[in-house]
């Protein structure tokens, strides 16, 4: 199916190369949008472009470089017509933020400075924010709404605090500034299509895509850290929400952002929570055999439970998921089973 005429001003997709920004780059073609992509490729592949253009039915242009690189920003948008931005480019896995935190505070917060700073003296005033539920830290009881305490235990979670707390400052600061900030619970799944999805450098840092490793026989057993929480069955509770459920976020906070006035955070969840022993049962139905499991030690740093209220991304955006557990699961085996290499 051809893809839809574009019309407008282009939306500037950085990190669009990646898993929630390629899944996202879709849904802005299908709404119509003229995208353009700017990544490093430093946790994507070039082959995810060919995927976008047989997924679209045309060729996402592409800008390889980085948000760090202020001339080259400057350059893009002199070059283009941007009408709004969606950030996605940066670092995101929160053990390896306690061991080389320079390095997310300088691809975090000072990329996403130099952008604000471009954006800025170019007119563009519009912009979507990737940050993470990983703000609210430990949270005092569930489920999380926007106005909870933010705090967090791990440099990863502060860079997307100091990037709100800049976006708040600068919004305050002048008028016609328009922000969402979008708070991921747990995402995962992929494009139904099977060609994109999420395939972690080295070893997974999240359940699911661990999970799937040892669905496809590329590791032999999932560890279980923790078993004695205060949850149902003794293990870590968290709200999973389907990559393409969080794509449709970001499109529905693009439509929304000429009615939100300064910074606003919304959380993107499904307002469900689902323990890990579930992930593990859910899974393993789709996949039609029991995966393999030991239950270990509580890890250092994680919490009981985490899941979201939506109720304000319903009202202000219009959104809420739509997808299940069942998909979730369906689609990133689909993911898993076909496909090798490709992040």
């Amino acid at each position: 199916m051809p893809a839809p005429k574009t019309s407008g001003p282009t939306i500037l997709v950085t990190g669009g190369a990646g898993f929630i920004g390629s899944h996202t780059v879709v849904e802005l073609v299908a709404a119509g949008h003229p995208v353009l992509i700017l990544d490093n490729f430093s946790n994507a592949k070039p082959e995810v472009l060919d995927r976008l253009a047989r997924i679209t039915g045309q060729a996402i242009p592409c800008i390889t470089g980085d948000v760090r690189d202020r001339a080259l920003l400057e350059r893009v948008f002199a070059d283009h017509t941007i009408g709004a931005v969606i950030h996605f480019a940066g670092l995101k896995a929160v053990g390896e933020s306690t061991e080389v935190p320079l390095s997310y505070y300088q691809n975090n917060v000072a990329g996403s400075l130099q952008l604000l700073e471009v954006m800025q003296a170019a007119g563009c005033r519009n912009l979507v924010f990737s940050s993470s539920a990983t703000v609210y830290g430990d949270p005092h009881a569930v489920p999380i709404r926007e106005d909870f305490p933010l705090g967090t235990t791990n440099a990863y979670g502060r860079t997307k605090i100091m990037v709100e707390d800049i976006c708040r400052d600068l919004a305050a600061s002048e008028r016609g500034w328009h922000i969402a900030l979008l708070r991921y619970f747990n995402p995962v799944g992929a494009h139904p299509s099977g060609l994109i999805g999420e395939e972690p450098q080295g070893v997974p840092n999240n359940l699911m895509p661990y999970l799937l490793q040892v669905a496809a026989g590329q590791r032999e057993c999932l560890s279980v850290f923790g078993s004695d929480y205060p949850t149902p069955d003794g293990t870590g509770v968290r709200d999973y929400i389907h990559v393409m459920d969080l794509a449709r976020g970001h499109t529905a906070a693009l439509a929304a952002l000429p009615g939100l006035d300064g910074a606003v955070p919304v959380n993107l969840g499904t307002g469900q929570g689902y323990s890990v022993l579930d992930m593990v049962k859910a899974l393993s139905a789709v996949v039609g055999r029991p995966l393999p499991y030991t239950l270990t030690a509580r890890r250092p740093g994680d919490i009981a439970c985490c899941y979201s209220d939506p109720s304000r991304a319903e009202a202000m955006l219009g959104w809420k998921a739509r997808f299940g557990l069942e998909t979730m699961c369906r689609d990133g085996w689909a993911w898993q089973r076909s496909n090798s290499g490709l992040s």
